[in-house]
């Protein structure tokens, strides 16, 4: 994509971003993660201004990404696709054999196109469905 680039960030500078686009309602210290510190955070930047964020961490050959975010004016434009496949290719020389997340259940169709694939399980968190997608990697 023309004028963007991915970088990998500070945690705190993924908070607006998660709070603007994910819960805009909620106060600003919902969006930080306890274990924020411990996870590899990216950015993606659309002509060098932070527009969309997503965190991940892993346990041994699984990766979770976590509060991946992109700022509503900017969204629908492939920002988050380009994100992902950034996640994608970065996890796998890593090692990893499976990727996944909770999604909202709205997400399903963005997710789908890559290849995850919903799990059986389910939950509602803040008014919101979410579902577990994952992706099995070849490694």
């Amino acid at each position: 994509m023309e004028n963007t680039h991915i970088e990998q960030i500070r945690p705190d500078l993924t908070w607006r971003i998660r709070h603007t686009a994910m819960y805009p309602d909620q106060p600003y210290d919902a969006v930080k993660l306890e274990n924020d510190r411990d996870g590899i955070h990216f950015g993606l930047f659309a002509t060098d201004q932070l527009v969309s964020v997503v965190s991940l961490f892993n346990e041994g050959s699984v990766y979770r990404f976590r509060k991946f975010a992109t700022l509503p004016e900017y969204q629908g434009k492939g920002y988050g696709s380009f994100l992902l496949q950034h996640l994608i290719s970065y996890v796998i020389p890593l090692g990893a054999t499976m990727l996944w997340c909770n999604a909202r259940s709205t997400a399903i169709p963005f997710y789908t196109k890559f290849g995850f694939s919903e799990t059986d399980e389910r939950f509602s968190k803040t008014g919101l469905e979410f579902v577990i997608m994952q992706l099995q990697l070849n490694n």
